[in-house]
């Protein structure tokens, strides 16, 4: 028999059952390597903290229901800004458009003023829509769940608004990335 790397180990538990602790399976490089081949969408997570506007980048969001409609997403544990964003309790989530990358970069920032020369109207639910998304969708926090390092926040969808064309910016191997136009 040969030895397998934990890159190639497969969980052959049934159901019920409890597979080997993570730690033995996979390592955090290889974990992020691997995922990295994934390409997602990068949103900015908005909300209104009184009369100050407050965001943070996410690039782990997704649809989760349609009836009811929902979303979900998952800011770090570590966020400053989310703690912050979960008090506001209506958010809005903007699909950020290709050209988009810088503003992306600032709102993952911690400590900055994030929405310094950021130009938004606000929703009908008053959270800030960053202009030239791709999309907006206004939501209210439905439910927070334990994610590892992460949380997992669900929301309901109060409105969806999409922007007129533009390609989404995409987040793939650690990097922006854009869609070719269609020849």
């Amino acid at each position: 028999m040969t030895a397998q790397s934990t890159a190639d180990r497969v969980d052959r538990t049934g159901p019920g059952e409890q597979p080997e602790s993570s730690a033995t399976l996979v390592d955090s490089a290889t974990f992020r390597d691997v995922l990295s081949h994934f390409a997602t969408g990068v949103v900015i997570v908005t909300a209104m903290a009184g009369d100050r506007p407050v965001g943070l980048t996410c690039q782990s969001f997704t649809a989760l229901s349609l009836d009811p409609p929902m979303i979900l997403f998952c800011p770090a544990r570590t966020s400053t800004s989310w703690p912050v964003l979960a008090a506001c309790g209506r958010l809005c989530v903007n699909i950020l458009s290709a050209d988009q990358h810088e503003i992306s970069n600032g709102f993952a920032r911690s400590g900055a003023d994030k929405f310094a020369g950021v130009a938004w109207t606000p929703l009908s639910n008053g959270a800030p829509a960053l202009d030239s998304a791709a999309a907006h969708i206004g939501a209210s926090l439905a439910e927070v769940h334990d994610g590892g390092d992460h949380h997992i926040v669900t929301c309901h969808v109060e409105s969806l608004r999409a922007g007129e064309g533009g390609a989404p910016l995409l987040y793939y191997r650690s990097e922006y990335r854009h869609l070719r136009p269609q020849d």
